[in-house]
């Protein structure tokens, strides 16, 4: 009985054979073409079919292999085994480091897409490399790609974009890119994007708290300038910003150091850090101070540990990311959307 494995060689294309031959069987299952459990051509059957060499056929079902789609019986040959494939979308989503509000992101992207979509989490801890492989190993498996991009250098310092990053995205084509957070304008072509301005944001945010930063002698951000996950510089110009054109005296330091001897009343912190808010509120305690009237707290990003604690924050809406970039994927929208960032006011400023 002839397989129903519909491969489709395009000599012409720069995409590698065994790539197409990847594509043609997750658009197969996808298309509900090959059932789960049906048996595929052996790699010499394919071989021959296609006119390719048997390295190219066994280096893609290699790679169906690793990403569990096909599995093989010894003595019986392959079959297909990947059932999620069958969902209307497949999304590759592609973050740079575990923290809660990326967490909160990509669950309110999933919550988003439903049951009308499958996705695919991966995480590239700031590394240039691990993102370049993730993307190459799994570049033409899936239909979307929502990637939020932020790296590092060799000194540690942030990175949106790097030459060979934006090199790699080009090869992804524009209808199947999201990309979050970051808009790189040198990325071509009409692909969806949700953003952020990090030096507009933290400016504005900060506005909305005048008031009640007005009640402080010195505002003191918290921003850790060499760290495995380091944040962007825009925000710390944005801060220095608002504080010389408002006329707030300030300070930039690396963190919250333990103990901290001057730690005085009528100052008002800005974190970025979770740990260091942790730090800073354990020592206002240990002192016998006031939050949100000694000492004010203000921290970047929304967590459920802030509001809990009452924390007043500046933030992106975290929700909103999430569920637009899932409206762009249901939608096949191709915008570039600025996100909505806030202020909250709690009781810590």
């Amino acid at each position: 009985m002839a397989s129903k494995f519909n491969v489709k060689i395009n000599e012409k294309s720069r995409v590698p054979k065994y790539k197409q031959i990847v594509n043609s069987l997750i658009a197969d299952i996808s298309n509900g073409n090959l059932k789960v459990g049906e048996k595929i051509p052996s790699i010499n059957e394919l071989s021959e079919q296609c006119y390719l060499s048997r390295d190219t056929v066994e280096k893609a079902y290699k790679e169906l292999k690793a990403q569990k789609i096909i599995n093989s019986i010894k003595g019986k040959g392959y079959y297909t085994a990947k059932t999620d494939l069958i969902s209307k979308v497949n999304v590759f989503f592609l973050v740079n480091k575990p923290s809660t509000y990326k967490m909160m992101i990509y669950n309110h992207f999933v919550n988003a897409l439903g049951m009308d979509g499958h996705v695919t989490l991966s995480i590239y801890h700031c590394e240039e490399s691990l993102f370049i492989g993730a993307i190459e190993k799994n570049l033409g498996a899936y239909d979307y790609y929502v990637i939020m991009p932020h790296f590092k250098d060799e000194h540690l310092n942030h990175l949106s974009f790097t030459p060979n990053v934006i090199k790699l995205l080009d090869k992804i084509p524009v209808d199947k890119l999201i990309l979050l957070d970051n808009l790189k304008p040198e990325v071509e072509g009409n692909f969806g994007s949700i953003y952020q301005d990090f030096k507009l944001d933290i400016y504005n945010a900060l506005g909305e708290a005048k008031e009640r930063l007005k009640q402080y002698d010195k505002i003191i951000l918290v921003y850790p300038s060499k760290t495995v996950f380091p944040y962007p510089q825009r925000i710390l110009k944005g801060f220095r910003q608002f504080c010389v054109k408002n006329g707030f005296d300030f300070e930039v330091l690396e963190k919250v150091y333990d103990d901290m001897e001057l730690l005085q009343s009528k100052d008002v912190y800005i974190t970025i850090r979770e740990r260091d808010l942790v730090n800073l509120v354990r020592q206002i305690q240990h002192n016998k101070l006031k939050m949100g009237e000694d000492i004010g707290v203000l921290s970047y990003n929304e967590t459920p540990l802030k509001e809990l604690l009452e924390i007043n924050v500046i933030t992106t809406d975290f929700k909103a990311m999430g569920e637009t970039a899932a409206y762009m994927v249901l939608k096949n929208k191709k915008e570039k959307v600025k996100n909505v960032f806030k202020y909250i006011e709690r009781k810590s400023l």
